[in-house]
């Protein structure tokens, strides 16, 4: 199967017509009036996979398990694509849609100065500011913007009131570049153009509701996406750059509504819902939607390509956009492309048994070089070499004790149906559930919880977005959970709430992730909870059949309908809790009075800490208003410990699950329309 789609060639009409018409706009005698080819090479959401990632994907009927990209790989290809550029000496980009930090071990052994190291040598040209920037503090993000070797770009955020980024240079709503071929150079006087070189020009775009996706964002101020994107592209058209890119974390769903709702913009190249953008069934995988759609603009003439590439260093994007002599886009397209190694193996173990012979190994490969959306692609030496000796002893070491053995890799997928996966989804998550639910149960907690006036805990949710990787085959270790599959060190929080509540909040989280590119990281996962819901309108709206509560034993379940006016228990992550990333209906569950307690270690001590009510700041920003003493995280006064979401999976874990393998029952049933 051939991949590649070709490029998409609008008609001489609508080229006319044009992505970027604007009777307002002025055009730069400066500019030649010539057409331009503009290639973009883009990655997103890497969020800090300096290795590579282990994976599979099939020849015919044949698993070949393997491991995909790391950055190394997406060194060696994003060189590959700028010598090319070089020598054809074609214009060319580098750019990356957000969410560099969080995700592995290095970031929470270094929290941003390795990202820093490793992505001022990767040749980026920019890049969009992601909800996982705002991970640590702005002190910590200021320090990363300041000292890496390309801008960090977002239009529509006010940091003037923020102390620590409102000096930050590097922080920029766009940048322009003007090209004479492959050579390149950075424009700042916007008033006054290189002559005769092509000029275009990139913004950025970060979520309008920033302060109620990420932790800490400070007094940075976020403005609605639309807005500032027009009036942005409108500033840019004024001083005669008529080619415009818009570089954004904000997902693929909403990339495309932007773009029916913003004239002039010719590229989005997006992120924050890692959508591998492509057709991958030729490889076993999934049809993931177009890459390099184009999106009519509200004019009705205009014309805006979307792409995105994926997640974690897997895979790279290649787009090559053309402009007529008036700056019109003619045509848009390209693919994702999978770097993989040329090690494979029948039997996820990788034993070396299982390593596929030479015979076995040609075949694979020149199965692959028939391919246009995957390749074998050898990791950049000296990176591969830096990252070895600089970060790998202290990312080895950090792991701690074997807490099981897993003879199959277990796979998580935030969306039912996404990547391959039936209408139940992630298996990761909710063994997740089960051992938050398991830990919140345990005779230890229930004594502390008892003593706050909460009683049996009766089940537990979890939000995909939370749960980072999939569980591979081989030794399972306890930095496996706290530093991979659930880096965030936020706190378990027990939450008395009415059954009608949850229903709410089930429903309300699936259906805003039905769109196609939908950011899915809110799709809800329970542990001894169990539903069923039916899409009745594609990609838009459907019904919550059943959901029901197991008042058996994990071992033997007994299911039983939850009722509406009965108020549950319900042991989830301090985030969610708090009802960010759209978990609105627990917010709103909890502003007069609440009856959460939160749970963390002070002094080695299991501490409970009970939570009066919660409100929003200036900023729209959820508070926690604690009855006593607030649960700060960071108060270097006393050893507190707060990552209790990733110490409840490690202790489900290593009391329960020594071979760790799916649960036995579905929790999760989405049917879609077929």
């Amino acid at each position: 199967m051939n991949f590649s789609k070709p490029l998409i060639v609008l008609s001489i009409g609508l080229a006319l017509a044009g992505c970027n018409s604007d009777s307002n706009s002025t055009t730069d005698k400066t500019q030649p009036a010539a057409p331009f080819d503009l290639t973009i090479a883009h990655v997103n959401d890497t969020h800090s996979s300096f290795d590579a990632v282990k994976s599979s994907f099939k020849v015919a009927k044949t698993t070949v398990y393997n491991e995909f990209g790391g950055h190394p790989r997406l060194l060696t290809k994003a060189n590959a694509y700028k010598e090319e550029a070089k020598t054809n000496d074609d214009s060319i980009l580098f750019l990356h849609g957000g969410d560099a930090w969080q995700g592995s071990a290095y970031f929470k052994l270094n929290e941003g100065k390795m990202n820093a190291d490793i992505l001022s040598q990767m040749g980026l040209d920019a890049m969009a500011l992601g909800n996982h920037e705002f991970d640590l503090d702005n002190e910590k993000l200021n320090s990363f913007i300041g000292s890496i070797n390309f801008p960090v770009l977002a239009a529509n955020i006010d940091t003037s009131k923020d102390a620590d980024l409102k000096d930050q240079t590097n922080l920029k709503p766009y940048v322009v570049y003007a090209f004479n071929g492959n050579e390149k150079e950075l424009v700042t006087d916007l008033d006054n153009l290189p002559e005769g070189k092509q000029i275009a020009a990139i913004f950025g775009l970060v979520l309008d509701d920033m302060p109620n996706i990420a932790p800490n964002t400070g007094d940075v101020e976020f403005k609605d996406m639309v807005e500032s994107a027009q009036s942005t592209v409108d500033m840019l058209k004024t001083k005669g750059i008529n080619k415009v890119i818009a570089v954004t974390h904000i997902g693929n769903a909403v990339d495309l509504d932007v773009a029916s709702k913003v004239n002039g913009i010719d590229l989005i190249v997006g992120g924050h819902s890692h959508t591998l953008l492509g057709d991958f069934t030729n490889l076993g995988l999934s049809n993931n939607g177009t890459y390099a759609k184009m999106v009519t603009n509200p004019d009705g003439k205009g014309l805006t390509c979307v792409v995105q590439a994926g997640e974690y260093a897997q895979a790279i994007g290649k787009t090559e956009v053309s402009f007529d002599a008036e700056g019109e886009i003619t045509r848009c397209g390209g693919n994702n492309t999978l770097l993989t190694n040329d090690e494979f193996y029948d039997d996820a173990a990788r034993d070396t048994g299982s390593k596929f012979t030479d015979q076995e190994t040609a075949s694979v490969v020149s199965f692959i070089e028939g391919q246009d959306n995957i390749a074998v692609t050898e990791e950049e030496a000296k990176l591969r070499a830096h990252i070895n000796t600089t970060y790998k002893p202290d990312f080895d070491a950090a792991y701690g004790e074997i807490i099981a053995i897993v003879p199959n890799d277990i796979n998580h997928e935030r969306r039912p149906g996404d990547g391959g996966t039936d209408a139940h989804g992630s298996d990761v998550a909710p063994i997740v559930a089960a051992g938050q639910y398991y830990w919140a149960a345990t005779s230890e907690v229930q004594t502390i919880l008892n003593a706050n006036g909460i009683n049996s805990v009766d089940f537990s949710l979890v939000g995909a977005g939370g749960v980072r990787t999939n569980i591979m085959s081989g030794d399972y270790r306890e930095g496996n959970v706290s530093l991979e599959l659930l880096p965030f060190s936020n706190f378990i929080s027990v939450l008395p709430v009415e059954g009608s509540v949850i229903k709410d909040l089930i429903a309300s989280t699936i259906e805003a992730t039905l769109p196609e590119g939908a950011h899915a990281g809110k799709f809800p996962y329970g542990g001894n909870l169990r539903y069923t819901f039916t899409e009745t309108v594609a990609g838009t709206s459907g019904k919550l059949d059943s959901v029901e509560v197991n008042t058996g034993t994990l071992e033997v379940p007994a299911w039983t309908p939850l009722v509406d006016n009965t108020t549950y228990n319900v042991s989830m992550n301090s985030y969610n809790a708090s009802g960010n990333d759209g978990w609105t209906a627990l917010y709103d569950a909890q502003t007069s009075d609440s009856g959460r307690v939160d749970l963390a270690f002070v002094d080695g001590k299991l501490t409970a800490f009970p939570v009066s009510h919660l409100e929003k700041d200036g900023n729209d920003k959820t508070i926690v208003k604690y009855e006593g003493e607030d649960l700060d995280c960071k108060d270097e006064t006393k050893d507190i410990v707060c990552n209790t979401d990733a110490q409840a999976v490690i202790d489900y874990i290593a009391a329960e699950q020594k071979t760790l393998t799916p649960i036995s029952y579905e929790t999760v049933t989405l049917n879609r329309v077929k």
